[in-house]
């Protein structure tokens, strides 16, 4: 698959995209040939490059980002795809989930911001590794979940937190709590988060 990565060229940073549907393989392979190229184009060293398209696992990732680093000493970051809106959310479950105020958040939170709401949570973007949202019942991410998450603080077991991208080390419903390993389990797209049997679920 030759169009398998794509390389643009914008203002203030380099997107490389790639193929959903491609192999983590042909990906290395045609990145390898690729950033030959990429190089020849950095003036200045310092412009970051962003990684979009794919939804990839963490170690995948970091193959990537290495072999870019191998090449280029820039900065690297990792997007996915931002497919999931309300109308997205379509699952039918079981239990009953409880009306309650909510709020809403416009935006992406970045590394220190923290929201807390006495009822149900919307944002509008991302929550980024080292933010954290607190609702004392539902969370919903129209982005990727990648800080902390704590649904039904205040003990509401029947709490749900929904993402369109799970990409956290923890997340936590009431009392219980989940620790996620992404080495072990991709990554969850268009996530619904729950409680069954005292565990936390993720579908």
């Amino acid at each position: 698959m030759k169009n398998c990565v794509s390389i643009n060229l914008k203002k203030d940073e380099i997107v490389i995209k790639l193929s959903e549907d491609a192999e983590q393989e042909e990906i290395i392979g045609v990145l390898k040939k690729k950033l030959t190229e990429l190089k020849k184009l950095y003036k200045d060293e310092k412009t970051p490059i962003m990684v979009t398209g794919k939804i990839l696992r963490n170690k995948e990732m970091r193959e990537i980002q290495e072999l870019i680093k191998s090449k280029i000493d820039v900065e690297i970051d990792f997007d996915t795809p931002k497919t999931l809106g309300l109308h997205s959310i379509k699952k039918t479950f079981e239990k009953e989930i409880a009306v309650s105020e909510t709020k809403f958040h416009r935006g992406s939170l970045r590394s220190g911001q923290k929201i807390e709401s006495e009822g149900s949570l919307v944002i509008i973007g991302d929550v980024n590794s080292g933010a954290e949202v607190i609702a004392s019942d539902n969370i919903i991410v129209l982005g990727a979940l990648r800080g902390l998450a704590h649904a039904g603080a205040k003990g509401n077991t029947q709490a749900i937190i929904a993402a369109g991208l799970v990409d956290a080390v923890q997340i936590r419903i009431a009392n219980v709590v989940k620790e996620i390993d992404h080495n072990e389990e991709p990554m969850h797209k268009q996530a619904y988060v729950y409680i069954e049997n005292d565990k936390i679920v993720i579908e």
